[in-house]
């Protein structure tokens, strides 16, 4: 028996990523300020806990679910309708309060749903998934009473007392209430995986055979992973109803589901960081690049159909197998590789972006005549000069990218193997 105590050297890494990420969120109004800025900020601290919500279900376990934005649409409409009620008086909860309430009312409608969907998994959890997204989407436009019909859910976050000159109105204090349940709900579900039912759901995700076997209920543990991840889309999307204002059925819809789904894996389901990542891009690709072109959910398709041939474990893949060889001191052989990968990759995007922009501006924007600007160049839709200069940059493009992606995959390989013999020969010393 032990007679003393015994504490655990202090993680520095992680405390210092904690302090970082805290610090990020705090200083990232002061360096973009605008207005837009605190908007886009706002809408990815609440994509962040979406995405990292449904990361429980795809990335740690291995539930693909189709109807996300059921959990995070309700907890939406309940937060507004609190909100409405704090404005009324009949609810006495102060306003920084009111994304619990959506919370709450993902984990009740994920109780109930999630009873159904985790009885099954793979494909049938899939499909089920789906379906009630469906009918909660076709719900919402059947009760008007409750969703409002095509308008929506309105309210005013301006309600109830100030509390130290808080009164949510200005956009960065509801830019900070955002960051606080952000650090808050992050560390939280980092916490959860640390957990026992957090390392339980990784293994029924990798081996459910085996867990049953040494005695444990599957269906169980994924009931009880889905009412977690039900909790955290509620507060997103409770954080969502303060920020907007306003609840409408698009966000319960098919469209919202598919959108958490396609930016967590481009992010990297397998690693947590990975849903952090995807929802930047997913809030960027939203605001800003659908600002930029009409073409912008085709891009996106295209840069999918691209992660999910080259890089099948996301962003956060590639960034820690190529930290991986720069720990082993390889990285610097790759750069000319990189560099040319980058380099032809943007003659590709180019050559193709153009022929796109010209296929969007002969459907959509024939009223302004056949040329447009792409890139400072000007394009004639109409003209075959254009078209077979864009065809010709594409293809150039995409020959010598694939002649530098072998090149590249030659010296990988050659890499990958020395770290796989530098790791035996140190364990051999060891």
């Amino acid at each position: 028996m032990k007679t003393h105590y015994e504490f655990k050297p202090l993680n520095v890494g992680r405390w210092l990523t904690w302090g970082l990420f805290a610090l990020l969120l705090v200083v990232s109004p002061k360096i973009f300020g605008s207005g837009l800025a605190l908007t886009v900020l706002s809408q990815m601290g609440i994509a962040i806990i979406a995405c990292l919500s449904y990361n429980i279900l795809l990335g740690q376990g291995g539930m693909l679910s189709f109807g996300h934005a059921v959990y995070t649409g309700l907890g939406s409409f309940l937060a507004i309708h609190a909100l409405n009620s704090v404005g009324a008086g009949a609810l006495p909860l102060p306003v920084s309060l009111v994304p619990l309430v959506g919370g709450l009312a993902g984990v009740g409608f994920a109780v109930l749903f999630g009873y159904v969907t985790t009885r099954k998994s793979g494909t049938t959890f899939a499909m089920i998934t789906l379906g009630l997204g469906e009918l909660v989407f076709a719900l919402s436009l059947m009760i008007p009473e409750f969703f409002g019909g095509e308008g929506g859910v309105s309210g005013n976050r301006m309600v109830g007392k100030a509390v130290l000159g808080v009164t949510f109105g200005p956009q960065i204090q509801v830019y900070y209430l955002i960051a606080l349940y952000t650090f808050v709900a992050v560390a939280a579900m980092f916490a959860f995986t640390r957990t026992p039912l957090g390392r339980m759901l990784n293994a029924v995700r990798d081996n459910p055979e085996r867990v049953e076997f040494v005695g444990y209920d599957t269906q169980k543990v994924r009931y009880f992973a889905f009412i977690i991840a039900g909790f955290f889309a509620g507060i997103s999307g409770g954080l969502a109803a303060l920020n907007f204002e306003i609840v409408t059925a698009e966000v319960v819809g098919a469209a919202r589901s598919g959108a958490y789904l396609l930016f967590t894996f481009l992010g990297g389901a397998t690693f947590f960081f990975g849903p952090i990542i995807g929802a930047v891009l997913m809030v960027l690709a939203f605001v800003l690049l659908s600002e930029y072109t009409q073409a912008w959910l085709l891009y996106l398709g295209l840069v999918f159909l691209f992660m999910v041939m080259y890089a099948p474990g996301g962003i956060a893949s590639l960034i820690m197998m190529n930290l991986r060889v720069a720990a082993f001191g390889k990285l610097r052989q790759l750069w000319v590789s990189y560099l040319a990968m980058t380099v032809t990759v943007l003659v590709l995007l180019v050559g193709a972006g153009a022929m796109i922009e010209m296929v969007y501006h002969l459907q959509l924007s024939t009223s302004l005549g056949s040329q447009l600007q792409f890139m400072g160049v000007t394009l004639d839709a109409k003209n075959l000069n254009s078209w077979f200069g864009s065809a010709f940059v594409m293809l150039t493009g995409l020959g010598l990218f694939e002649v530098t992606r072998r090149q590249f995959l030659v010296e990988w390989g050659e890499i990958q193997e020395y770290i796989e013999k530098e790791i035996k020969r140190r364990e051999a010393l060891s």
